[in-house]
This record gives C-alpha cells, structure tokens and sequence, in this order.
C-alpha cells in the first residue's frame, strides 16, 4: 500500500481543495455536515488521500482496487465514488445519512445533535 505523508504540503492542499468539495455537496444537495465532527473530518481525510492515490475521490470507507479491464487504472466497491449514487438515491433519503456519514440530511442532524 502506498504511504502518503499527511503533513506534506501537497496533502494539506488536496484535503483543502477535498473540503471544498464536500462544502459544494452540501450546498448543492442540501445537506447538512454529520453533528460529530470527527467523523467529517474521518471522511475528509479519506476522500483526500483517495484523490491523491488513485486519482478520484472514491469513498474512503470501500476498498479501492485495481481495475483489471483498465491497466493504471483503478475502481471502488460498488463504483462509490463521492457523492456516489448509493447515497443521493437510496442512502441518504432513506437513512438521512451516506454510508460514511459526512452527508446528512437537516432532519438527520437535528435529531442526531
């Protein structure tokens, strides 16, 4: 498995540009941040140093792999890849939160605080 260095620059840059992006999510679907903190930050962390291995931000909490019909390539479980489907169609609506937790809906939150 491929180490990154968490305090490097190129990774404190790539998990800025990754919190942007779930902050884009949230405004964009009207979603609301998971009340424990940790866990966005979990998250986060996970959707950044997916982006910097392996070039996407594939959900952090499924195995990311090697896609055999697409030398350097590489795929997720289930193709989960941030926002994934699972979670906009099913997830989220049914659940009021993505399998990772990070997006949730305001009912979800307000019950959860």
């Amino acid at each position: 498995m491929q180490q990154l260095d968490m305090s490097s620059p190129e990774f404190l840059a790539e998990l800025e540009k990754t919190k942007k992006f779930t902050d884009k999510v949230c405004e964009q679907f009207g979603f609301k941040y998971h009340p424990m903190e940790d866990v966005n930050e979990g998250v986060q962390l996970g959707l950044a140093r997916h982006k910097m291995l392996y070039g996407k931000r594939f959900c952090p909490c499924f195995m990311v792999e090697p896609d055999e019909s697409k030398p350097g390539k590489f795929k997720s479980s289930d193709d989960r890849i941030c926002p994934c489907p699972q979670a906009l169609n099913d997830e989220i609506p049914n659940e009021g939160k993505c399998h990772c937790g990070i997006f949730c809906t305001p009912e979800y939150v307000a019950e959860n605080s």
